[in-house]
């Protein structure tokens, strides 16, 4: 199987002081990335944990807000800091994958539709092999432009409808770590 880091993406406090923050799907969030990280451990997978920082407000750094959700217990073995959507945007991530020769990762964390997306996208492009586990991530109900609702779980399938086979595989958290190394990149990685 090709070198594989689990990246934690935003999975910090800062979203609980956000006015659409809901507690209805946390706990099947919390329960699955718990497993996730379990499993990457019980594999040495390295755990690599992405915070959002921005400028003001609750992802400011001066917030006290960037520190990871207090359910989770992550012992990370790489943090980074992004001020973009994508983890591979103005973080030292990317020269952190290539210095420990990670060809595959896998993506979970927060927001589903936002910056789990956008990392897997860019990291596709880049020529990762890229896992999405959806069970996973974790999103919160949206209305769009035209005031038609979107639950998190619509958000989620249409993200899995984009991604599959485009940029990522969609996985569960008890396949992500089982998928057999003969898929290949779309490209190769940076060297």
């Amino acid at each position: 199987m090709p070198q594989t880091a689990l990246l934690v993406i935003d999975a910090q406090q800062s979203f609980k002081h956000c006015h659409y923050w809901r507690e209805a799907d946390v706990p099947v969030f919390l329960r699955c990335m718990h497993s996730l990280l379990e499993r990457a451990r019980a594999r040495q997978i390295p755990i690599v944990q992405i915070f959002h920082v921005e400028d003001s407000g609750a992802f400011s750094l001066a917030s006290g807000y960037v520190k990871p959700l207090a359910e989770l217990s992550i012992r990370a073995d790489a943090v980074f800091h992004k001020h973009r959507h994508s983890a591979l945007i103005g973080s030292e991530l990317p020269y952190w994958l290539i210095q420990q020769r990670i060809r595959r990762l896998i993506v979970s964390g927060i927001r589903t539709e936002q910056c789990c997306e956008t990392t897997a996208r860019h990291a596709a492009d880049c020529g990762y092999q890229v896992e999405f586990v959806t069970d996973a991530t974790l999103t919160f109900e949206m209305t769009d432009r035209t005031g038609r609702h979107w639950s998190a779980s619509e958000i989620k399938e249409r993200t899995e409808l984009v991604l599959e086979g485009r940029f990522a595989h969609i996985a569960t958290v008890e396949t992500s770590l089982a998928v057999s190394a003969a898929r290949p990149a779309m490209r190769e990685p940076p060297a």
